[in-house]
């Protein structure tokens, strides 16, 4: 029997630009081809009440999707689950239907998030087939513990179920991007994003990507993806994030897809994740042909020391090669770097420092410390050198900050240090300031990241500052 199924948004992260939820759109078209009612409530797009909306639609099963549980920012520290509790009580106070979690950021709390929200149920990883099944059990009065991937209460207890197998993400068409909760971060930012494979094969120490998604990557194919981008254009975006963990995890899927774009010619600009390393001079050309107008790298550091504590698998050599070649075909770059890691000490600060100037001027998004989430390298490793000891649950952030290093605080030293050397280097959160800028650019009608807006500020007005570290 068909479900009217109501799913939530409950991300209210905006800072820089609010991202679309895509995980919901892949969803929403897994559930609408198996002929269920779908509606949409996102926090941060609907004016109307939630209370409201439940009493129109009167859900069957009600969809909770927490992304992001906190900032990752050492700093601030901003938690974004402490307004699950009360949307549960919400939808509960208004009907007697089950409350179901799942997201990124669910996944890597399940336990936690389930206990703390008074759920139901919950989904870990992707939740097209479990959430499907779930549905189809409810339905007929099943039993649901078998059910991978499901999270749930019995005799007191929480279980886990191992999660399904990753698949690709199904098509999506118009009716899998709602057009007043896409109209909404069109005004915002005019962008929308694309996800064209799940999982990670690589092994960076601190990564949660492999936990959430796998460690094998499963890439749709590349016809889908262009169309993917064309619906994107046609829905009004002027701008497409690419949201793989990195777009260029092989040569050929990078190639097929930029072919596909190119055969469809969708006009529209776009960036993505890339690793810096295996790049080569054609490939990134193809790139540019096809709209590539922006990379984010995720190099972390620029010491070869502190990148093999990492367990990043590449060496300075590969960024520094990666980032001339982006810059030679004339796209935007930015370096994320990771101060403070396993292996840091301040002699290789100072060494990441110095080789960041042989990048050509490319912007260096910097952060102290790494975030550590449960089954990760990192999380082993700092469990074993006490670094966990009064820290049992990690819901609450935690942070990994290498022994070396008496005092945090010693690390931001160096960082600020290198933000007044190279305005380049961006250290910390947005600045209220720097929020203000990104809002008036967004009215004038600029697309794509900022980053080297918030670089020129600096260069220009070195006694202003763009972030607050």
């Amino acid at each position: 029997m068909p479900s009217r199924v109501l799913l939530i948004s409950l991300n209210r992260c905006s800072n820089p630009d609010p991202v679309f939820p895509i995980g919901l759109s892949y969803l929403n078209s897994t559930l609408r081809r198996a002929g269920h009612e779908v509606k949409w409530y996102d926090v941060l797009a609907d004016s109307t009440s939630l209370d409201s909306v439940l009493s129109e639609f009167r859900p069957t099963v009600t969809g909770i999707s927490v992304r992001n549980v906190d900032d990752v920012l050492l700093r601030r520290q901003e938690v974004y689950f402490l307004e699950l509790e009360s949307v549960c009580s919400i939808v509960r106070r208004k009907t007697r239907c089950p409350v179901v979690l799942g997201g990124s950021g669910f996944s890597l709390f399940p336990e936690e998030l389930l206990r703390n929200a008074g759920a139901d149920y919950g989904i870990c990883g992707a939740g097209e087939v479990s959430f499907l099944r779930l549905l189809e059990a409810l339905s007929d009065g099943e039993e649901v513990s078998n059910i991978p991937g499901l999270v749930y209460h019995r005799n007191g207890r929480v279980f886990v179920n191992p999660a399904h197998p990753e698949m690709p993400a199904l098509p999506l068409t118009e009716a899998d991007r709602p057009a007043g909760v896409a109209a909404h971060y069109l005004r915002a930012s005019g962008t929308l994003n694309v996800q064209t494979q799940r999982g990670c094969s690589f092994k960076c120490c601190y990564c949660a990507y492999p936990l959430l998604e796998g460690r094998s990557h499963l890439r749709r194919p590349a016809e889908e993806i262009a169309a993917e981008f064309e619906l994107a254009q046609r829905t009004g975006a002027r701008f497409v994030f690419v949201v793989d963990s990195v777009f260029n995890s092989s040569p050929r899927h990078t190639q097929e897809v930029c072919e596909a774009i190119i055969r469809r010619n969708v006009q529209i600009s776009w960036g993505c994740f890339l690793r810096p390393q295996g790049l080569s001079l054609e490939q990134v050309k193809l790139m540019k042909r096809a709209g590539l107008s922006h990379v984010e790298f995720g190099s972390d550091s620029f010491c070869d020391e502190v990148l093999q504590a990492y367990q990043k698998g590449l060496s300075f050599d590969d960024v520094r090669e990666s980032n001339d070649l982006v810059r030679q075909a004339k796209i935007e770059c930015c370096h994320f770097v990771i101060c403070g890691g396993p292996g840091e000490t301040r002699e290789t600060l100072e060494q990441s420092y110095q080789n960041s100037l042989l990048l050509g001027g490319a912007v260096i998004l910097a952060v102290v410390g790494m975030r550590i989430y449960p089954g990760t390298p990192l999380f082993y490793r700092a469990q074993a050198e006490g670094h966990l000891n009064g820290h049992p649950n990690l819901l609450e952030p935690v942070y990994y900050i290498s022994r070396d290093f008496e005092q945090t605080e010693q690390v931001f030293d160096h960082v600020r240090r290198y933000s007044r050397q190279s305005p380049n280097w961006i250290v910390g959160d947005p600045s209220p300031a720097f929020i203000s800028m990104v809002a008036r650019l967004r009215q004038r009608g600029v697309v794509g990241p900022l980053w080297s807006y918030a670089a020129m500020v600096q260069r220009l007005w070195p006694g202003g500052r763009t972030a607050s570290p």
